[in-house]
Formats: structure tokens, C-alpha cells, sequence
């Protein structure tokens, strides 16, 4: 192998690596948007075995009305909660989605330096760039998720007051 021939090799390696950038960064937002993920759904749990707990003890005699007042919050907490789990979930696919188009586009920059007969250069950009799009639409889903989230703590903060 001529120096020419490892230095082509060592670019192609660079090349193939530049999508990894990317995928760290999809891979540390997975990280934040699972974990949150699983908060959402926690909460979710939570309050639909209060909303239960209220449900079996409504039709007492001394159900109270502040009780009412707590189990109409929960249903409106639910409500956003679900919303706010949809969007999150959106944003956790969108993420996976991106990691699997960069590998994809690792793999297809090596593939096209190994067989030269393929031309897969518009495939390469193209896999490249649908993963840059779809990573977007996640940082969008999860910027909503973020101001839903806040309008949830204040209207809980606001039905207990």
C-alpha cells in the first residue's frame, strides 16, 4: 500500500467518523429525553392511582369538596400530562430515528470508498440530511414538551392555592 493509498484510507475513516459527532449528540439527548420520558409516564401513573383512590372513596357521605376540587385537577393534569408524554415520546423517536440515518451514512461513506463501483455520494448527503431534518423535528418536540411542562407546575400550583 502506497503512503497515497493510506492516506485516501485514513480520510475515508475521517469521513466515516464525522457522522459519529452527530450521533453523540443524539445519544446524549436520548439520554435526557428517556429519563424524562420516564418522568412523564411516573407522573401519569401517580396521579391516575390517586384519581382512582378519590374515584372509590366519591361515593361516601363525607367526600369532601376540596376532594372534588383534586379530582378535577387530576383529570386537567392528565389531560396536559398525556400531551406532554406524546410530544416527549415524538422527540425520543426523532432522536433514534436521526442516530440510525447517521450510522446509515457512516456505513454508506465506507461502502463507498470500499466498492467503487457504486456512486453513493447523493445517498450519503441524502441519509445525512434526512437525519439532520429528523433530529430538528426532535429538538422542536422537546423545546414544546418544555413549555408544556411549565404550563402544567403552574396550573397545579395555581389549583392548590
Amino acid at each position: 500500500m502506497q503512503s497515497s493509498d493510506s492516506l485516501t484510507v485514513v480520510q475515508a475513516i475521517q469521513l466515516m467518523l464525522a457522522p459519529a459527532v452527530m450521533i453523540s449528540a443524539c445519544g446524549l439527548l436520548l439520554l435526557s429525553i428517556s429519563n424524562k420520558f420516564s418522568s412523564v409516564v411516573n407522573r401519569v401513573r401517580l396521579l391516575n392511582e390517586e384519581k382512582r383512590r378519590l374515584f372509590s372513596r366519591a361515593s361516601e357521605s363525607n367526600f369532601s369538596a376540596n376532594e372534588n376540587q383534586r379530582l378535577e385537577s387530576i383529570a386537567r393534569q392528565l389531560d396536559r400530562l398525556l400531551r406532554r408524554a406524546w410530544m416527549v415520546r415524538n422527540s425520543l423517536l426523532c432522536y433514534s430515528i436521526a442516530v440510525a440515518l447517521f450510522v446509515l451514512t457512516s456505513l454508506l461513506i465506507g461502502l463507498d470508498y470500499f466498492v467503487l463501483v457504486l456512486q453513493l455520494k447523493a445517498v450519503i448527503i441524502g441519509s445525512f440530511m434526512a437525519g439532520l431534518v429528523i433530529f430538528f423535528f426532535g429538538v422542536i418536540f422537546a423545546a414544546f414538551d418544555s413549555l408544556q411542562g411549565y404550563e402544567i407546575v403552574k396550573y397545579d400550583v395555581a389549583a392548590d392555592e
